[in-house]
């Protein structure tokens, strides 16, 4: 039986005042989600390293009591701070039903154009996964930097620097408090933090 083609379900967040775009891979199978927005697999570290890095508090952005995510607090930051999250694909066959990366196809890729034209402040995009990476690096022949170093490229007459940053993936064997150094210096990199 072949893979069905899954359609992204999430409208991209994009702050009028974004200087940073989020890009992901894909959202994990709704069975997973503990809440309508980016990264909703409550196992995922990324609110837990959000958390970490702007209130030096990992649980900050957690509601452990309904085992889910403070999602007004959480868009209530990224709005503040001007963090536009979306994901590389829009489009995917998951290959073996699962939320892994390495196992996805991506069928469709997003238009990043698109997004950049709508958060005309933003130079800078992270990646947060292999898979996100691979897309955009093949996408734009851009080199891969090193773990949480950038390199420099240009979108549709726009100087853009793409980061390289560790998985939020509990899968990905790095502890929280490094990938929130990780992110941190990101943050004060472009201004955020």
């Amino acid at each position: 039986m072949d893979a069905q083609t899954e359609h992204h379900p999430l409208e991209p967040f994009l702050p009028p005042n974004a200087r940073l775009l989020m890009l992901g891979s894909f959202p994990p199978p709704r069975r997973r989600w503990c809440m309508d927005f980016f990264y909703p697999n409550r196992t995922n570290m990324m609110w837990e390293i959000f958390g970490q890095v702007f209130y030096a508090d990992s649980q900050r952005l957690v509601d452990n009591e309904h085992k889910t995510f403070r999602l007004p607090d959480i868009k209530r930051l990224l709005n503040e701070r001007g963090i536009a999250i979306y994901d590389t694909a829009t489009a995917v066959q998951r290959l073996s039903g699962n939320a892994s990366d390495k196992d996805l196809l991506i069928v469709e890729k997003t238009d990043i154009p698109a997004l950049l034209a709508q958060i005309p402040l933003c130079h800078n995009i992270v990646c947060t996964g292999q898979k996100s990476f691979s897309a955009l690096t093949e996408a734009y022949g851009v080199a891969v930097p090193g773990m949480g170093e950038y390199n420099e490229f240009t979108i549709t007459g726009r100087d853009m620097r793409l980061w390289r940053m560790p998985s939020s993936s509990r899968a990905y064997p790095m502890p929280l408090q490094e990938k929130a150094a990780y992110y941190s210096r990101l943050m004060k990199a472009v201004g955020i933090l």
